[in-house]
């Protein structure tokens, strides 16, 4: 199993390293030897508005080669879901099994139009938003519609990467590994 996790201009971080995580330990523990992953980003250069900056492994790839995408949230997300080239870029990504956001990245992928006749959520502050782009905005930490997977603010970051443990590697790897990080649900 492959991941592109999305990096850009503007990103919250901990929406990235709250999934990347738990799901990374699929591959460390050996629930999930052959998991693997890049960085992806349509710039060279990736920063959040502190300036934390982090080099992307892939920069304007074809996302078609990945059986998951993971799309953060961020402020950046509001210009991006208006950036024609960007959201393009994104639907490369149209045959890969997993869909997957955290907070407003969800924005991006309904930009992207993944997210018609779905169920998703995004940050509390922007369902309305997020309204135009699916069938119902719900308010759960972590909403699975067929190959969308969208998850609220920032922290449910870390639930959604314990859902995708228990989607992909089953109960016993997400209960394993959410023990590992004492993570008390």
């Amino acid at each position: 199993m492959k991941i592109a996790f999305i990096i850009f201009n503007g990103i919250t971080w901990m929406d990235l390293i709250g999934v990347y995580e738990p799901v990374q330990k699929l591959k460390s523990t050996g629930y999930i030897p052959d998991l693997d992953w890049d960085f992806c980003s349509f710039t060279e250069d990736v920063a959040d508005y502190g300036r934390f900056q982090v080099i992307p492994t892939q920069v304007k790839n074809d996302l078609s080669g990945f059986d998951a995408i993971v799309v953060p949230g961020g402020k950046g997300t509001r210009e991006l879901m208006n950036d024609a080239a960007f959201t393009d870029w994104l639907k490369t990504s149209s045959n890969v099994r997993y869909k997957i956001s955290v907070c407003t990245g969800s924005l991006l992928l309904g930009a992207a139009g993944f997210l018609k006749d779905r169920k998703a959520t995004t940050h509390f502050d922007e369902y309305e938003t997020l309204r135009p782009f699916c069938k119902e905005v719900m308010t759960d930490r972590v909403v699975a519609d067929g190959d969308c997977i969208t998850a609220g603010a920032v922290t449910s970051s870390i639930d959604l990467g314990l859902h995708l443990c228990r989607e992909w590697a089953g109960d016993e790897a997400a209960i394993a590994i959410r023990y590992k990080m004492d993570y008390r649900q």
